[in-house]
């Protein structure tokens, strides 16, 4: 049976499940993923309870197996841009279509305050999940890379 838990800086202080964490997001994310460095910062952002940071870290198990997780970082802009950004979603590739991502983004969702904006690549197929969900696009990105 899947557990799925919305994991809080109090009680979580397993270094080596962070790190699972952090490698299961990489390995998941395929091709629309980040560096493994870059994965554990958002993680450690959400788990902060330094001001100006947080957000919600939410993970999937089955038998103790990471089967999916959601980091949303808070972004402490909450009166000019959305107060939560969701930095990562993935579920284990043999899982999806099944509804565990939609599960894992509704408990993100319930345990956060304020909206939740997103960056998704138009291919992307988590695109489609995102908008049964409520998610709409209301701006086009535009970015000046240095």
């Amino acid at each position: 049976m899947t557990e799925i838990k919305v994991l809080t800086a109090d009680e979580l202080h397993d270094e080596a499940f962070l790190q699972a964490i952090a490698l299961f997001l990489f390995q998941h994310l395929g091709q629309y993923g980040d560096p493994v460095s870059h994965i554990r910062k958002s993680i450690d952002y959400a788990l902060s309870r330094q001001k100006g940071r947080g957000g919600c870290l939410v993970v999937s198990r089955e038998a103790e197996k990471i089967t999916g997780a959601v980091v949303i970082n808070e972004t402490g802009m909450e009166d000019y841009i959305p107060e939560n950004i969701l930095v990562y979603i993935a579920v284990d590739e043999a899982l999806r279509g099944h509804g565990l991502g939609k599960k894992l983004m509704q408990t993100a969702i319930d345990n956060t305050i304020g909206n939740i904006a997103l960056h998704v690549e138009p291919e992307n197929p988590a695109k489609k999940l995102y908008e049964k969900l409520g998610f709409t696009n209301k701006y086009l990105e535009m970015r000046l890379i240095k």
